[in-house]
């Protein structure tokens, strides 16, 4: 179903051409791009891989596919980059995906018929996420739970550099909705095992943390205790994580781990400042202590 935004702002150009351009970020995936890459390659137009400076061979396996392939600077999240590959592509319309993502065929069939038959700006596509080893059905990552809208008409969208809040839709903007529907879900493999959340749980959070110092989000144990029951109960009881058996409650529990430690980092960053104030605090600190020796 379309949903007509507000119209209090209208298209700045006639609704007009079908050119697709593929847009992914990377960062050390050469073992995983080619999947991704092999499931757009056939009917994108254009392909644009900006890669944040990989150790790896990921460049090499961009350029094989015949994509173009551009640098950006290493930030510890996607986000900037992504917008920054949105401008760099040169299509009507825009798919942003990530290298651990998958476009099924008839995903891109309808992809290429509403960019073909104008039957919207953008369009909100449901995800299937696999996580530990299996897809989730629930947990807050069923293809019910978790949408995002990555297929959009050229300046349809405001790209924001703010982590996990890149996307605003115009207001001009016409919306559709594919709805949950196995063939027109994206393929996503998450994380690989509980290992890999904690790796990208210590970046995001000193990210998040960061963030919600600069805008005076509020800290404090009372609102760590509360956020992190939220998130538990939200998850495994109120998204239907028990529905997930195992996974969705390890999954919770990370997830309300996520939180807390997102908290913790604020509080921390609040009450002490930067890690290179408590090395100096440390600093004085031992040559206190160790004033002694040279009195003695």
């Amino acid at each position: 179903m379309v949903a007509n935004s507000s119209t209090t702002e209208t298209a700045p150009y006639a609704r007009a051409g079908r050119r697709i351009s593929v847009v992914v970020n990377t960062l050390n995936e050469e073992q995983r791009l080619g999947y991704a890459l092999r499931s757009v390659k056939d009917w994108a137009d254009e392909i644009v891989v900006v890669d944040m400076h990989s150790d790896d061979h990921t460049a090499d396996v961009a350029a094989s596919f015949g994509a173009k392939v551009l640098l950006h600077e290493r930030l510890g999240y996607a986000d900037p980059a992504r917008a920054y590959a949105v401008d760099q592509s040169t299509g009507d319309w825009v798919l942003i995906i990530d290298a651990d993502e998958l476009i099924p065929e008839p995903l891109s069939r309808r992809l290429k018929a509403i960019a073909a038959n104008d039957e919207a700006d953008a369009v909100c596509i449901h995800w299937r996420n696999y996580l530990l080893g299996a897809a989730l059905g629930h947990s807050g990552w069923g293809p019910y739970q978790d949408q995002h809208v990555r297929f959009f008409r050229r300046n349809a969208l405001d790209l924001r550099p703010d982590v996990h809040n890149f996307v605003k839709v115009k207001d001009w903007a016409r919306v559709l909705d594919l709805g949950p529907n196995p063939d027109l879900e994206v393929i996503h493999f998450n994380y690989l095992d509980v290992t890999h959340f904690v790796d990208k749980m210590n970046r995001y959070t000193s990210i998040e943390a960061a963030a919600a110092i600069s805008r005076g989000g509020k800290t404090g144990r009372t609102v760590a205790i509360w956020r992190t029951a939220r998130e538990f109960v939200g998850r495994y009881i109120r998204r239907g994580g028990y529905k997930d058996g195992w996974r969705g409650f390890y999954l919770s529990g990370l997830m309300a781990a996520y939180r807390f430690i997102a908290l913790a980092k604020a509080e921390e960053l609040r009450r002490n400042g930067p890690r290179a104030d408590v090395e100096a605090t440390y600093r004085e600190e031992a040559e206190r202590v160790l004033k002694g020796y040279r009195l003695s």
